[in-house]
């Protein structure tokens, strides 16, 4: 749905205010979709997960351990690299999820909707678990 003319004004004066106030932040958010780089390093890391594997296919059919090793550092570092930036490209970063100890949710419990910020520790869990059982 576009904005009117309104909306667009009162935008165009936030991002005014905002390259007055802080030019450098204003630079760097409007260089576009920052998922982008991470997108680009999740490739690579493909990329570099194939070509290692051939590698260490190739040290297989050659008797020759270092190629083996070699192309698995290769296929582990992209694989790594994938999984460090997975994230970042898909924009799967939750909201308001606060940092901090957060256990898992069980067989059953906890779903999409749950926030890891109300999870408690698996100690508290297991008490208020043996509790109730006790109780009853």
């Amino acid at each position: 749905m576009p904005l009117s003319e309104h909306e667009q004004r009162l935008l165009e004066q936030i991002e005014r205010a905002l390259v007055d106030d802080d030019p450098k932040f204003a630079s760097t958010v409007r260089t576009g979709d920052r998922r982008q780089k991470a997108r680009r390093k999740v490739q690579v890391g493909i990329g570099l997960v194939v070509v290692g594997l051939a590698v260490v296919l190739g040290g297989a059919v050659l008797p020759q351990v270092l190629v083996g090793v070699a192309g698995f550092l290769v296929a582990f570092g992209g694989a790594a690299l994938v999984v460090l930036n997975y994230k970042n490209a898909t924009g799967a970063v939750e909201a308001g999820a606060a940092p901090g100890p957060a256990g898992r949710p069980g067989p059953g419990r906890g779903g999409k909707g749950s926030s890891k910020a109300r999870r408690q520790p698996l100690k508290n869990r297991l008490e208020e678990r043996f509790r109730r059982r006790y109780d009853q």
